[in-house]
C-alpha cells in the first residue's frame, strides 16, 4: 500500500487495524480508506479488521471546510463516502468498531457498518447532520434495524449525543469496555476461526431480511448455504468430526 496521511494500517497475523489519524473526513481520508479496502478484498490475509481512532478519538463527522458556500453544491463526495462504507459492510472479513471518543455524523455511520461495536466510557454517538441543514448518509437506511423506527427518528431529528452506556442499551454499541486494548482482544476472539466467506454470506442474508420476501430468502438461503459447503473451511469441520468420533 501507498503511504497513507489520514489513517495507519497494520496487519499483525489475522488482524489488520485501521487507525483514523484525522478527527474530520475529508477526499484525502476517502481515498485512503477506499485504498485500504482494496488491500483488504485483494491481497489482505487477514481475518478480522479493526477500525480505531487516536486515543480520545474516533471521527467527528465532515470536514466542512471541504464545502464552498460560493460554488454549486454537488453530491461527488458523498457518493464516494457511501460506495467505501458499503465496501467495508461487504468485505470478506469480520470487522469490528472500536471508539475510545466521539463517534460523531459520518464517524457513527462508519461504526454502524461494522459487524461489531465497542467502545470506552468516554464514547459519544451522534448524528448531528440535520440540525446542520444537510443529512446523515445511509444511516437513514441503516440506523432503524438497529433501534427501531421511531427511536432512529429521535436520534436524527433531535440529534441528541448518546452516551457510550445508553448506546449499548439502545443496540448501537455490543459492550462498554474499561480498557479499549483488552476489549478489542476479546472482540476479535469472540469471531472464533472468522471464516471469510460465511461471514460474507451470513451478513449479506442479514442485511437482505428486512427487505425480501421469505420464498426470496430462502432461495437466497439456499444459494449462499451451497457455496459455503464448498469452502475448505465446512471440509475441515467435516475431517475434524470424523476424527472426534475415532
Amino acid at each position: 500500500m501507498r503511504p497513507t496521511t489520514t489513517l495507519s494500517y497494520v496487519e499483525a497475523g489475522e488482524v489488520a487495524t485501521i487507525t483514523l489519524q484525522r478527527r474530520r473526513i475529508n477526499m484525502a481520508m476517502v481515498r485512503e480508506l477506499t485504498a485500504v479496502a482494496d488491500h483488504l478484498e485483494d491481497a489482505s490475509p487477514c481475518k478480522v479488521v479493526v477500525i480505531t481512532g487516536e486515543p480520545g478519538a474516533f471521527l467527528d463527522g465532515v470536514d466542512l471546510a471541504e464545502f464552498r458556500p460560493d460554488q454549486t453544491m454537488d453530491i461527488h463526495g458523498f457518493n464516494k463516502w457511501e460506495k467505501v462504507c458499503s465496501r467495508f459492510e461487504r468485505l470478506p472479513k469480520a470487522t469490528l468498531a472500536a471508539l475510545d471518543g466521539p463517534a460523531i455524523g459520518g464517524g457513527m455511520q462508519l461504526a454502524l457498518v461494522c459487524d461489531q461495536r465497542i467502545a470506552t466510557p468516554r464514547a459519544v454517538l451522534q448524528l448531528d447532520e440535520v440540525h446542520q441543514g444537510f443529512l446523515p448518509g445511509m444511516a437513514t437506511f441503516r440506523l432503524a434495524k438497529f433501534v427501531g423506527l421511531g427511536v432512529a427518528k429521535r436520534l436524527i431529528l433531535t440529534a441528541p449525543a448518546v452516551s457510550a452506556e445508553e448506546a449499548r442499551t439502545l443496540g448501537l454499541l455490543d459492550a462498554v469496555v474499561p480498557d479499549l486494548q483488552a476489549g478489542i482482544a476479546q472482540a476479535v476472539a469472540s469471531f472464533g476461526p472468522a471464516h471469510g466467506v460465511a461471514i460474507e454470506l451470513a451478513r449479506r442474508l442479514l442485511n437482505e431480511s428486512y427487505a425480501a420476501s421469505f420464498e426470496d430468502a430462502i432461495g437466497n438461503f439456499l444459494a449462499a448455504q451451497h457455496r459455503a459447503l464448498s469452502q475448505p473451511a465446512f471440509h475441515e469441520t467435516l475431517k475434524a468430526a470424523a476424527k472426534s468420533r475415532g
